[in-house]
């Protein structure tokens, strides 16, 4: 059963990252010799920062998806930290199966193997500690403050949609199971001057469009595993955990919200009141609080005609959904 924005036994995708990047290797992500001529021609692999688990990092420059990659070297006993980059995915895939796709190149699509010791019901909270993460590396490499939209987006100032994040485990084998989490990050697409289908314009936004700078995908990427690296440490003790989802708490600009939450039986609309200790949503329908562990939840605003805004994933218009983006994980 799905946690969150949690798959199980699924097939992610996930983005990644090219040969060539948008600059060169810079801080502490150093180029490693690749090993064997298949190798060679797959990919290439970068050391990720020092005084980290994500000790490597494996660039692809085409891969079907960064998760499924993941998940397969996960079962095949990979470790902890292991890191998957791709410039583009051919069949990157987000919640509930729905397509995301971006030009080669443009953006950040990168996946993460953990091996958290969580209890079930506290699983979100893997998803959620590379979320804070991302925005985090958001922030220090362009500037732009994003806010968290449960259970797995990062949201610009003005609502556009920057990052999704996509959690996958396997359940089928012995011990802690592993969690693949894949984040896609909007770097250079949509860029200022690319024409968006309808289904995304209004809705989908990236760094190039918001920032001044010019941001450097590896150094995005870099940023993110060094913020990425004592969250998932917090994960090992109950204090690290409260502290996991406090943050989650106080930067999910889906709290205080009216809200539609909708489930694979159903949808229900109430304001969003509070982050539970395991990650979850609490709604307050109005007739009580119910605690949303997995589902859709769509911001909505009254204005003229009804409900607008957008939700995770989706078609736009009267929610706050985003397709837009690409999701690394995905």
């Amino acid at each position: 059963m799905p946690f969150d924005s949690m798959t199980c036994n699924g097939t992610p995708t996930v983005g990644g990252r090219s040969n060539t990047g948008t600059g060169g290797t810079p801080g502490n992500l150093r180029a490693m010799s690749r090993t064997g001529d298949h190798e060679a021609a797959a990919h290439r692999r970068v050391a990720g920062p020092t005084g980290t688990r994500f000790g490597e990092v494996r660039w692809f420059e085409r891969l079907d998806s960064t998760n499924r990659y993941l998940l397969d070297a996960a079962r095949s006993g990979a470790p902890e930290g292991l890191v998957v980059v791709a410039d583009h995915q051919t069949a990157g895939r987000g919640r509930l199966g729905r397509r995301w796709e971006a030009p080669p190149g443009r953006n950040l699509l990168v996946s993460v193997l953990l091996r958290p010791d969580l209890a079930a019901g506290s699983r979100h909270l893997a998803s959620a500690v590379v979320a804070l993460a991302a925005a985090d590396a958001i922030e220090v490499q362009s500037g732009v403050v994003p806010t968290v939209k449960w259970p797995n987006d990062l949201l610009a100032g003005g609502g556009g949609k920057l990052a999704g994040v996509l959690a996958e485990t396997d359940l089928s084998g012995p011990g802690p199971p592993p969690v693949v989490v894949g984040v896609g990050m909007n770097v250079g697409w949509p860029g200022p001057d690319d024409e968006l289908p309808d289904e995304l314009a209004g809705v989908a936004t990236s760094l190039a469009r918001l920032s001044a700078r010019v941001v450097d995908r590896e150094a995005l990427l870099d940023s993110l595993l060094a913020a990425l690296e004592p969250r998932v440490s917090a994960l090992a003790g109950p204090s690290g955990c409260d502290a996991v989802a406090g943050e989650l708490r106080r930067r999910c600009s889906t709290v205080g919200r009216r809200v539609r939450v909708e489930l694979a039986d159903g949808s229900f609309e109430g304001t969003a009141t509070d982050v539970t200790a395991e990650g979850h949503l609490v709604v307050d329908t109005g007739s009580g609080p119910r605690t949303v562990v997995a589902g859709d939840v769509v911001h909505l605003r009254t204005g003229d005609g009804g409900t607008a805004g957008g939700t995770t994933g989706g078609t736009t218009g009267g929610t706050d959904r985003a397709p837009g983006g690409t999701r690394a994980g995905e």
